[in-house]
């Protein structure tokens, strides 16, 4: 008679940047369990994005319940228990996560690697938090043997670009933030600058955000006619499959650029005093951080310097639009 499967657990539940640094330690998890029923606890908004990676057999989205959501609690205890995980990797460590270690009684309570109290692979190193997420987790994974961690640089994510007028070779634009940290943003005029002097050395400029960005993608568009405002109009998937395909991007410290940063693509992220680059850079071998107190004050030509030391790196305009004329 054959022994069961063994079963795992791994759980994730965002937010976005910290979700793409999750995706190597993912990986390197499925490579060291390759016999193993994995499952991923995670919620609504990285589904997909979990689903099209196959680090998973299965997916669970965690509804969250509040403290007082005495059948939710009850639901996702019996959830846990009755899924025989024989260890569970907890990639968010926070105080939720905790609480959902306390839910499997003394007896039944699989292995647990994370920062949770209790756990049996526990990492409560001061270092874990020092560097990026991704940095903690290769600690922690560190624990139960699991060495190979390296960047996901998502190949395995190839989206339809024939919809977009792309003309290589070409750099992405990020120019927004989250509403709630206006701070974080590099001035729209600079962006503007920026755009027109890379439009006269050749590149066409593609702009990404959201439409809550509108106002300034829109406001570069007007100063900048040439350039391709492509905002609210790319999944999360297409603006990967452009950064394997862009000469470089540059944008401030905001979820796309945690996307675009892991794919090779060269990326000059700019930084705050609201930010701080060493914990919150984007996973990359080519990424590059700029930070200053005020973005203000970051002028647009430390920005086209960075573009030519960029210029010194990669192919040349002719052999990089040769590789991608069939974009």
């Amino acid at each position: 008679m054959t022994s069961p499967q063994k079963r795992l657990l791994v759980i994730k539940l965002g937010a976005l940047g910290d979700f793409i640094q999750s995706l190597g330690p993912m990986a390197a998890i499925r490579k060291h369990h390759e016999d193993t029923h994995i499952t991923l606890l995670t919620t609504k908004p990285y589904e997909n994005f979990a689903r099209k990676s196959n680090y998973f057999d299965d997916i669970w989205i965690d509804k969250k319940p509040k403290t007082l959501n005495f059948t939710g609690w009850f639901n996702l205890r019996k959830r846990l228990i009755n899924g025989n995980f024989s260890r569970i990797y907890d990639l968010q460590n926070n105080d939720r996560t905790s609480l959902y270690l306390r839910l499997f009684p003394q007896s039944k309570r699989p292995e647990w690697v994370g920062a949770a109290r209790g756990a049996s692979h526990r990492n409560n190193s001061p270092k874990r938090t020092q560097g990026t997420a991704f940095e903690g987790h290769k600690q922690t994974l560190a624990l139960t043997g699991i060495n190979n961690v390296t960047v996901d640089d998502m190949s395995w994510i190839k989206e339809d670009l024939s919809a977009f007028d792309i003309q290589p070779p070409f750099i992405l634009l990020v120019p927004g933030c989250s509403p709630q940290h206006p701070q974080k943003r590099w001035p729209t005029e600079h962006y503007i600058e920026t755009a027109r002097a890379l439009i006269d050395k050749g590149y066409q400029i593609v702009i990404l955000g959201t439409e809550t960005e509108k106002e300034t993608t829109q406001t570069i568009k007007e100063a900048c006619p040439k350039a391709l405002d492509l905002t609210g109009k790319t999944s999360l998937f297409q603006i990967v499959t452009l950064a394997h395909k862009a000469y470089a991007a540059i944008g401030n410290d905001t979820g796309p650029m945690h996307m675009i940063g892991p794919t090779h693509c060269p990326s000059i992220v700019l930084f705050s005093s609201h930010g701080d680059p060493k914990k919150h850079a984007p996973n990359g071998n080519n990424v590059y951080t700029l930070q200053l107190d005020n973005l203000e004050d970051l002028p647009p030509q430390h920005i086209l310097d960075q573009c030519h030391i960029i210029e010194q790196k990669t192919p040349t305009q002719e052999s990089r639009l040769q590789q991608n004329k069939n974009i």
